[in-house]
C-alpha cells in the first residue's frame, strides 16, 4: 500500500482529497495535515510514501515545507523527502517551475474532478512499480520511468473527450486483469460483439488501446486488447 499524507488548509477540501485517494486500490491514507507545521511532525513520526500537498498554507508555503525536508536530509538529520503530488490554486509559471526544479510528482491546479486525481496517482503507482523492478537504469529503463509520470495528463484529456460509450469500453479494458477480447467487453457492456469490436478499433487508433494476436490451435489469431501502459 502507498501510505499518502494529505495537507490542506482547508479541513474540509482535505477530508474531500482523503476520501479520493481512499478509493484508489493499493493506497491508503495515514493522516491530514493543515499546516506545515502539523505535516512536518507527521512526515517526521509517520514517514509517508506521498504527499497530496497544497500550495498555500498558514505557516508557510508548500513548497517551502518541501525545501526544509530537503535541507534537513542533506543535513543527515531528517527523513527525507517523500513523492509529493502539488495540489494548488496558484496558477503562476514561477510556481510550476519551482514545483519542478524541487522534484514534484505533478502538479495538478484547483478545482479539478476526481478522475484527474485518479490518474495521477494510477500513474504514480505504476511508476513505483516499475521503479522497484528496474535492476539497472539504462536509457530505455530512464526514458520509460519518465515518460510514465509525464503521458497520463495527455491520455487524462482525451479520455474526457471520448463519448460516452467508447469512455464505457475503455474503462472495461483498463479494469480487466488480463488482454480482453471483442466478445469479453460486450458480455461486460451488453453489446453486441461487433458494437464492441468497432470501439475497440477506434480506441486502437486513438492509441489508447493496444491490439495483440494471440494465435489459438486452429492457427486463426484472435485479437485481445489491452490499456496502453505509458
Amino acid at each position: 500500500m502507498i501510505r499518502t499524507l494529505v495537507v490542506d488548509d482547508d479541513f474540509h477540501v482535505a477530508q474531500a482529497h482523503a476520501r479520493s485517494v481512499a478509493k484508489v486500490p493499493g493506497f491508503v491514507v495515514i493522516g491530514e495535515a493543515h499546516t506545515a507545521a502539523e505535516a512536518h511532525e507527521l512526515i517526521t513520526a509517520a514517514r509517508p510514501d506521498l504527499l497530496l500537498l497544497d500550495m498555500y498554507l498558514p505557516d508557510r508555503t508548500g513548497l517551502d515545507l518541501v525545501r526544509q525536508l530537503a535541507a534537513e536530509s542533506s543535513a543527515s538529520s531528517g527523513t527525507g523527502v517523500p513523492d509529493f503530488i502539488l495540489i494548488t490554486a496558484a496558477r503562476d509559471i514561477e510556481s510550476v517551475r519551482a514545483a519542478i526544479q524541487l522534484g514534484a510528482i505533478y502538479y495538478l491546479v484547483k478545482p479539478f474532478a476526481f478522475p484527474a486525481l485518479r490518474e495521477q496517482l494510477e500513474a504514480y503507482q505504476q511508476w513505483r512499480l516499475r521503479l522497484s523492478e528496474a535492476r539497472e537504469a539504462d536509457q530505455d529503463t530512464v526514458d520509460t520511468l519518465y515518460s510514465m509520470l509525464r503521458s497520463p495528463a495527455t491520455d487524462a484529456r482525451q479520455r474526457r473527450r471520448l463519448p460516452a460509450t467508447m469512455a464505457r469500453v475503455l474503462d472495461t479494458v483498463a479494469g480487466a486483469a488480463t488482454t480482453v477480447s471483442a466478445a469479453d467487453v460486450a458480455d461486460t457492456l451488453g453489446f453486441s460483439r461487433p458494437t464492441a469490436q468497432r470501439y475497440l478499433a477506434a480506441l486502437v487508433q486513438r492509441g489508447l488501446v493496444d491490439l495483440d494476436l494471440a494465435y489459438g490451435a486452429t492457427g486463426r489469431p484472435e485479437h485481445r486488447f489491452s490499456a496502453r501502459r505509458r
